[in-house]
Formats: C-alpha cells, sequence, structure tokens
C-alpha cells in the first residue's frame, strides 16, 4: 500500500492549491496535468471553488471517495491542522512541501515531532517536511513544485533517485535530461520526520521498474534502514550508489543546518557504505554516469585494483591513468591505437583482451576526436568487444550522441577523467553486505565499567578483552620490583593531557628514582593525582592509534592510524564499524601509510601485525558494551614480529546512563 501511495497514487489531493501561476503552490496541479496524469486530482483551497479550471473542495474532508496521496502545499503555520485533516480523513501518506521544522531549530523541531505523533496516531505515513515531492516518469506522475518539471517530453528511465535536498532533486532531473536519458522514479525525502531515503531505498528495490537506485545524501538517519536496503538490493541484484554531503568540516555544517542534519565523521559514513554493501562516488557527475558499471555485476571477490586501457588518443589515455593513480589503482598495461587508427577490428583485439586479462579488473576505452564526428565509426570497437571484465569509456571531446550510443548498448560512458576514475574506483571499493562477527562473551570487561573509569581501570577493560596490559600500580612507599627503566604515570581523572602537565616521566632507572619520581609529581600536581602506574620502557618498530566510539550516524566504529603525534598531525587513520574479525584488522593495518616501516617496506624489521590485529579485533568488541561511548590506547606500540604489542596510554569514556 505505501508503494502504491508513493510512487504510483491515482488519486491525490492537493491541500493548499492555487490558480495563480506565480505561486509555488500553483505548481504542483500544473506539472501534473503537462506531464500526463492521468489520475483524479482534486485541488482543496477554501476560498476557491475552482482551481486552474478544475472543481476544488474547501477542505479534504469533502473529497468523495478514498485519497491515496495528500500533497500538503500550506505553510508552516497551517501544516499542523492540515495533517491532523489527512490523518483523520484516512489518507495514507501525505507529503509535506514547507520548511521550518527540525532544520530552523527548537520550536521547529518540537511541530516536526507533532505532526509526526499526529500522523502516527491516525496510521499516516509522511514524507517531508520540506520535501519537493514525487515524480514517476514511467506512469507520468509528477507530483512536485521543482522549476525542473517545466521542462517537456522528460524521458522514463530505469534508475530511480532518493534525494534529501529538492533542488538536487531537479539538478539530476535536468542533467540526466541534457543527457538524453531520464529516471524510472525520483522522491525528495526533506527533514525525513518518518519516511527515509533508506527506507525508500528498500521499496525501489521491489520496483520492477528500477534497476539501479541513487542517493543523494545530506546525512545518514535511521542507518539500520539503509542496511537492510543494502541487503537486500544485494540480493536482488540491484546497485545503490550514493553521493554524500560532508567531505569537508563546511559541507558537513551546511547539510546539518539544511535538512536538520546531524554531522557525524564523514570516514565513518565511509566505512558504514562499504560494511552494507553501498558504492560510494565522490562527484555528482559520477553519480549519473557509473549505474551501467555496477548494473548487472556483483561486488569483486578480490580486487587486484588494476585497470588496462586501450585507447585512440595518447593523452586522453594518459589523463585517465594519471588519475586513477592518485587513487592508487593501477594500470597494468595501456595499448595505444593512435597510429593505428580506431580500426574496429584493433580496437575489439585489445579490448577483448584487455577484458580477459587476469591482471586486471576492469577495461576502459578512451575515444578521441572521432568520437563527436563519427559516433558509429568511432566506438564500433567498443560496441563490438565481449569479456568477462566490465567496460567503461572516457570520451575526450563533447561528443553526446555518442554517451547515447554507450548508454544504449548499457557501458558506462564518462565526459571528464575525473568521473571515469572515480566510477572505477567506487565500482572497487564496492563490497557485499558483511556480516559482523559475534561479540563473544563481555561479561569481564563489562563488570569492570563504572561512570567514571581511571586509567588502571581502562586498562583493565582492554586485559578483560585480550590485550597484554603491562602496567602495574604501585605504592610510591615501597614500589614492587620492577624491570627497569620504567615509565612512571601519575592517575587522575582531572588530566586530560599529562605529557603536558608533568605526568609523566620515563627512563627511570631504579627503585629510589622511582620513589623521587613520584614525591615530585605529588608535589607539582597536588589533588589532582590519585595514584601511579608504573610499566617497562620497550623499543617498539611503530606506534599505532587504536580507537573506538559510537559515531552519532552510523553506530559502533574502530579505527586504526599511525599514532602519537603522528595521529593528529597526518590523520592516517583508517575506520570500520564494528566489531571487526582479526582478517578484516590485518586489511586495516595494510591501509594504514604510516605503517609501511612495520609491514617489512624495504626490509625494514617487521612488527608484529597478528598481535596488532588481534587488538584491533578485541577493541572492537566495545560495540558489544552500550556503557563505552568512546576508547583510545595512543600509543599501541607494536613490538617486533612475534614479540607482542604493549599499551602505552589507554582511556575509556563511559556513555552518559541515558544512552546505554
Amino acid at each position: 500500500m505505501l508503494a502504491h501511495a508513493l510512487f504510483d497514487p491515482r488519486r491525490i489531493a492537493l491541500v493548499g492549491a492555487s490558480s495563480d501561476a506565480s505561486r509555488l503552490t500553483a505548481r504542483a496541479q500544473i506539472y501534473l496535468r503537462r506531464h500526463g496524469f492521468t489520475g483524479d486530482l482534486y485541488p482543496v483551497n477554501p476560498r476557491s471553488a475552482e482551481v486552474q479550471g478544475e472543481r476544488a473542495y474547501a477542505a479534504i474532508e469533502d473529497i468523495p471517495g478514498p485519497i491515496d496521496l495528500a500533497y500538503i502545499l500550506v505553510g508552516t503555520g497551517q501544516v499542523e491542522a492540515a495533517v491532523a485533516a489527512c490523518a483523520a480523513r484516512g489518507v495514507p501518506l501525505a507529503c509535506i512541501l514547507a520548511d521550518g521544522f527540525a532544520e530552523a531549530g527548537p520550536e521547529g523541531a518540537a511541530l516536526q515531532a507533532r505532526i509526526l505523533a499526529t500522523a502516527r496516531a491516525g496510521g499516516m505515513r509522511l514524507l517531508g517536511p520540506n520535501s519537493m515531492g514525487v515524480v514517476n516518469l514511467r506512469a507520468a506522475t509528477a507530483c512536485s513544485v521543482n522549476a525542473a518539471l517545466e521542462a517537456e517530453g522528460l524521458k522514463p528511465g530505469r534508475w530511480s533517485v532518493v534525494s534529501h535536498s529538492g533542488s538536487v532533486m531537479g539538478t539530476l532531473l535536468s542533467r540526466a535530461a541534457a543527457r538524453g536519458f531520464g529516471f524510472a522514479k525520483v522522491i525528495g525525502t526533506g527533514n525525513e520526520a518518518d519516511l527515509s531515503a533508506g527506507e525508500i531505498a528498500s521499496l525501489l528495490v521491489d520496483d520492477p521498474e528500477t534497476d539501479a537506485i541513487l542517493l543523494f545524501l545530506e546525512t545518514i538517519r535511521r542507518p539500520e534502514l539503509y542496511e537492510a536496503a543494502a541487503r537486500r538490493a544485494h540480493a536482488a541484484g540491484k546497485p545503490i550508489l550514493a553521493y554524500k554531503l560532508g567531505r569537508s568540516e563546511a559541507g558537513a555544517a551546511l547539510a546539518t543546518t539544511h535538512t536538520g542534519a546531524l554531522a557525524g565523521s564523514d570516514a565513518a559514513a565511509d566505512a558504514f557504505f562499504r560494511a552494507i554493501g553501498i558504492a560510494r562516488v565522490d562527484m555528482l557527475d559520477t553519480l549519473l554516469e557509473a549505474p551501467p558499471l555496477f548494473i548487472g555485476a556483483r561486488p569483486l571477490p578480490a580486487p587486484r585494483r588494476a585497470v588496462r586501457v586501450v585507447t585512440t588518443t595518447g593523452g586522453g589515455g594518459a589523463m585517465v591513468v594519471d588519475r586513477l593513480g592518485t587513487m592508487d589503482i593501477a594500470t597494468a598495461k595501456m595499448v595505444d591505437t593512435t597510429l593505428a587508427g580506431a580500426r574496429r577490428d584493433t580496437v575489439i583485439a585489445a579490448l577483448n583482451e584487455a577484458r580477459a586479462a587476469p591482471d586486471s579488473d576492469i577495461a576502459i576505452a578512451v575515444i578521441g576526436s572521432s568520437a563527436q564526428f563519427r559516433p558509429q565509426d568511432a566506438l564500433a570497437g567498443v560496441l563490438g568487444s565481449t569479456g568477462p571484465h566490465k567496460l567503461a569509456a572516457f570520451l575526450l571531446p563533447q561528443a553526446d550522441a555518442s554517451l547515447r550510443l554507450l548508454a544504449d548498448a548499457g557501458i558506462a560512458g564518462f565526459r571528464t577523467p575525473e568521473s571515469c576514475a572515480d566510477a572505477v574506483r567506487a565500482f572497487l571499493d564496492w563490497q557485499p553486505p558483511r556480516d559482523p562477527p559475534p561479540l563473544g562473551d563481555l561479561s569481564a570487561a563489562a563488570a569492570l565499567l563504572s561512570a567514571a573509569i581511571d586509567e588502571p581501570g581502562a586498562r583493565a577493560v582492554f586485559a578483560a578483552l585480550g590485550l597484554d596490559d603491562r602496567a602495574v600500580r604501585i605504592d610510591p612507599a615501597a614500589p614492587p620490583p620492577l624491570a627497569y627503566p620504567v615509565a612512571l604515570k601519575a592517575v587522575s581523572a582531572t588530566i586530560a593531557h599529562k605529557t603536558e602537565a608533568g605526568a609523566v616521566a620515563l627512563n627511570i632507572a631504579d627503585a629510589d628514582a622511582l620513589k623521587a619520581a613520584c614525591a615530585a609529581m605529588s608535589a607539582r600536581l597536588g589533588d589532582a593525582v590519585s595514584g601511579f602506574i608504573a610499566q617497562p620502557m620497550v623499543r617498539g618498530v611503530a606506534e599505532v592509534i587504536l580507537g573506538y566510539r559510537h559515531d552519532p550516524l552510523v553506530g559502533p566504529i574502530v579505527a586504526l592510524g599511525a599514532g602519537g603525534v603522528l595521529a593528529e598531525i597526518y590523520r592516517d587513520v583508517v575506520l570500520r564499524l564494528a566489531p571487526v574479525t582479526e582478517a578484516e584488522a590485518m586489511a586495516m593495518i595494510a591501509q594504514v601509510r604510516g605503517l609501511a616501516p612495520a609491514r617489512g617496506y624495504r626490509n625494514l624489521p617487521r612488527g608484529d601485525l597478528a598481535a596488532l590485529a588481534h587488538a584491533v579485533a578485541a577493541v572492537s568488541r566495545l560495540a558489544g558494551l552500550a556503557a563505552v561511548a568512546e576508547a583510545e590506547i595512543n600509543p599501541l606500540i607494536v613490538l617486533p614480529e612475534g614479540q607482542g604489542v604493549v599499551m602505552a596510554d589507554a582511556l575509556i569514556a563511559a556513555a552518559p546512563a541515558g544512552e546505554r
């Protein structure tokens, strides 16, 4: 019933419809009729008996028979009453155009909560607020106020779009039309008070008119619905591609203010998409051009991260190879047929070899100026090639006719080397939805948690998870036997940065020096000190930061990066959804650039990467402890191969009581 009301409503009420064509509230009726809607329209306007030549109704209660969809066009102050009337009338779905809700501050958020409660009490679903509506070009249903619908003859296609932004709905519609194709369905979700992009994506998985699902996202609300959609899409063989804002702090801030989005870590969003099987692209053009690369394909089980390039233009081929290189994607071989010309048999032979090559994942054809003036001849070899590997094509000139030929053949065609490389990178990063490993028995770690966890307490929790803790709590007056030299650290609930505060002493040679160091710290720091811990000094192959936190958008994540001061300087950090297996942890280790020496770069001594992977997997199991908000070991010292890893500094932050 929801899918019918959302995608193919036959009886639509336009609440607040207007006859004034200059007003936004008139557009939905105009566009529905302009694009051939054959269902029943019911304009609702208490001041007019007729709207745009059609009978109007004073109230939604006056409309005879059932209503599939109500598009509420009234101003913010009238929305609450309109929602109540629609819910009382038994409307299954209402779409709200107005803004001024959660994105506008606390009062707007409270109003949004009230209208949602009213809708739920009446069994009605909501799209929006701040939604520009729904367009189903295959059913000639343009229930939207987006100005892109001024265009005549928009073509229907077989990809569907779900967009947080109403203006981007129009952008994608117009850019697709300029490229000669269209969409099956385009839905604007706005603030997502109720229906979210994840839930709508799941509905589109069941839509026989949709072969690929494209998402434009400003945030991630209700991540479990995205995961459910991605799993169903993977099972159905329908790819989901996402373009999400928030790569920069400025972009994240604007997304936050636009639709009341909550800002989380963008790296966490990357980890989330990777884990659930959604391919993330970095360019808007890629979102429009990449789908044929994914349609009919499955994520590669072990990508080589290499391509073969066949080009009829040396410069064009070099542009693609160069851009791929910035993404750590190798070119196994480039065949330049420039001197041989773009002869069909030459290009077919080269591409067939590339599409079957065991040293690469994808074949890329690069076509020069002939694509602009002789599309059939220029693309004959590309269209005639076959092979198990997917094929992408970059056209160096502006060649719209050639791009349409590629689209008709189901081949991804790209206008720029940047979008081509971005699509290839997204395809090679694409993975099937993962099944998280079992958390195991966490009772010992859980028993050690408290509202205020000091460093010895944090170390005890990590030890209960399976990490090696070599630190001991000491009595300054009678320190236990220790393997000197040792590092001494004050235990304090109030000192955040111990080194800067003088709460750390290194290379203490013997018991007398240890007593003296304890006395000096006590005198300097006073009541801030609640005790001392000491541990043997060790020299490792590398230092890492190993962290855990509950991301506000996607949930538990584990992070691994170059440690110590390098963590803040270089931000060389890899994130994954928690928990992870030790095999997944080893893959994380391989991605941290700063760990190249520990991996044996240029015959340097290898670190104990197996022990590090064990530690990463162990810390990731904190995902099963709701009482933990954040945790960090920085640095975790990686000893030579076979000698383990050592915690140098550890902390755990408890979650607020209401979030446990």
